[in-house]
């Protein structure tokens, strides 16, 4: 019985001591450390308050949340930066009376990715995903949270698919 419980407790500690050699995300960061997601300005033409913070907040926090590196202000190995720069709603499909029967909410970000570690991987991109919703709906509260919590989810792993796991 001893020996069941020492073979378990082998078995144990080695599963643990593996799980730095693979990421269940695909992400490979290299000898990266550290990170850093400078502010993402939004430069479009339409300004809509707080969805720079949050875009900046919502990769940083899937980066962590994805990887073992540590978030920093300034020196990170892993540098991202950018602009959000497109945010616009245009009408997709019409009804009858020539209105819009939904609307879709498209947001674009441009991406400055630096790795000083490996420069030649070193990415600038433009990445983009839209929300339809329908067009007597209102693009506020609770409708506009959903659209941007969507696109940002989206846009955010496209990021991190591009920069992290070579996709």
């Amino acid at each position: 019985m001893k020996k069941i419980g020492f073979i378990l407790s082998c078995l144990l500690v080695l599963s643990f001591q593996s799980c730095g050699l693979y990421s269940f995300t695909g992400a490979d960061t290299g000898a990266a450390k550290t990170f850093q997601v400078n502010y993402f300005q939004n430069t479009s033409d339409i300004v809509e308050p707080g969805i720079d913070r949050a875009f900046t907040l919502q990769l940083q926090d899937l980066i962590q949340g994805q990887t073992n590196l540590s978030l920093t202000n300034s020196g990170g190995d892993l540098i991202y930066e950018g602009e959000i720069i497109d945010y616009y709603v245009a009408p997709i499909t019409a009804t009858a009376q020539n209105t819009a029967a939904q609307n879709r909410l498209t947001i674009a970000v441009n991406l400055r990715y630096y790795n000083t570690l490996q420069p030649e991987k070193d990415i600038e991109r433009r990445f983009s995903f839209y929300y339809d919703y329908a067009a007597n709906a209102q693009l506020t509260g609770s409708t506009l949270d959903t659209a941007i919590e969507e696109i940002y989810s989206r846009i955010t792993q496209d990021i991190f698919n591009a920069t992290l796991t070579n996709w």
